[in-house]
């Protein structure tokens, strides 16, 4: 099977959601023999001899990110009547590069990843040929905007961006029921995005969550963890992840500290928000920013907090922590997109004080953290590794009449 894959960033180095899930399809499938052909976006080229890519496709085509200025983003935004990820990612050489691959191949599957890609839909069908068209949707975005614009409504200085967010969920709802229905299927992260992403009457809407590679997150044996060590982590300018940690901080972090006084917050992710800045008077507090890599933190980390507000899908973060051997505590937004099985393994609380009692509790209880870690293990090994679910890719696929 010929196959090609279009994907916002490059998928290696890893250093986003996306990027993991895309990483782990592209190895999925090149290692049952597929011919994969890569397109994506990055900010600087890709280096042939040391970029695994290059030896699981057959080729790899990086285009440089656009630079859409956020005024330009505002003004076209008003001025168009079109979704903001309707134009985030249009490219003039991505596009040359596209059609020129389109022109010379004949593909038998076309997957695009995520929607900000859709801008390029219009080209895909006028020349796939004969190649099925599949959209790998990383959220039910129309449905992320709506409850990111209820949770900015909550506080008055967020009003503008939850104008922003409810005019966005308004256009994305068009947007993504267009999408839906331009495309032979569409493969959702979670049931729930499964759900939204059916009420746009479009193509079939299959199942496919998020996953990892679950033996690279072992702790080695025994290690010790840090007894008051609360982690994070995530990309640090996306706006759930950014209001995650206002809101642990603010809300919960101080309810935590009445009782365990040393307990420390540990915040890992590239690209902290402005938001964030004043975290750094916080002497209990460390805001890491970039790091090569996340395992060391979450080895040491005696609970992963996963105090979400908004968004969907399965958190990636979620997923990485329980493979490390975490005790998880999560809002149910948080846990959302996890099997009822695996959901069991975390604690789940949505009140801050009911959030704060769960920490609590796990804290001052190593031996259950021990227990909700081998646990966590044992179900994201089950359930969540690529072993599982590239079988369910491929099943889309054989839908699609492609062996």
């Amino acid at each position: 099977m010929k196959i090609l894959l279009l994907t916002p960033d490059l998928p290696y180095p890893s250093e986003s959601g996306v990027a993991i899930r895309n990483m782990g399809i592209i190895r999925g499938l090149a290692a049952g023999g597929r011919r994969l052909s890569l397109v994506s976006f990055a900010e600087k080229a890709a280096d042939a001899a040391s970029n695994p890519l290059f030896d699981l496709c057959e080729e790899v085509h990086v285009v440089r990110a656009p630079s859409h200025g956020k005024l330009k983003r505002i003004v076209k935004l008003l001025g168009s009547g079109q979704a903001d990820v309707a134009f985030r990612l249009a490219s003039a050489e991505y596009r040359r590069v596209l059609s020129g691959l389109l022109q010379a191949n004949a593909y038998d599957l076309i997957q695009f990843a995520g929607i900000e890609l859709a801008c390029y839909l219009p080209l895909i069908t006028s020349a796939k040929k004969s190649a099925k068209v599949v959209y790998d949707a990383q959220n039910a975005e129309a449905e992320l905007q709506r409850v990111v614009a209820r949770v900015d409504r909550g506080e008055t200085r967020r009003l503008p961006t939850a104008l922003y967010s409810t005019i966005q969920s308004a256009r994305l709802q068009q947007f993504e029921r267009s999408i839906c229905r331009a495309v032979d299927a569409v493969i959702a992260v979670s049931e729930q995005d499964r759900g939204f992403l059916l009420k746009h009457g479009g193509a079939p809407v299959r199942v496919m969550s998020n996953g990892i590679h679950v033996a690279e997150y072992k702790p080695v044996a025994d290690a010790a963890r840090a007894p008051c060590q609360l982690v994070f982590s995530g990309k640090m300018d996306y706006r759930p992840n950014v209001d995650a940690v206002e809101w642990f901080h603010s809300a919960v972090y101080p309810l935590v500290r009445e009782g365990n006084p040393q307990a420390r917050l540990l915040i890992v992710g590239r690209n902290p928000h402005r938001r964030l800045q004043h975290l750094a008077d916080d002497e209990y507090v460390r805001v890491t920013g970039w790091v090569e890599s996340v395992l060391p933190f979450l080895h040491e980390a005696a609970i992963y907090i996963a105090p979400l507000r908004m968004g969907s899908g399965t958190r990636l973060k979620i997923l990485q922590a329980m493979a490390a051997g975490c005790a998880v505590v999560s809002t149910s937004i948080g846990a959302a997109g996890l099997n009822e099985e695996t959901r069991g393994a975390l604690l789940i609380a949505d009140g801050a004080q009911d959030f704060a009692d769960a920490v609590c509790a796990l804290l001052a209880d190593e031996a259950r953290r021990r227990e909700m870690g081998a646990l966590a293990q044992r179900q994201v090994k089950k359930h969540y590794d690529w072993s599982a679910l590239i079988p369910r890719l491929l099943q889309v696929y054989a839908e699609l009449g492609l062996g």
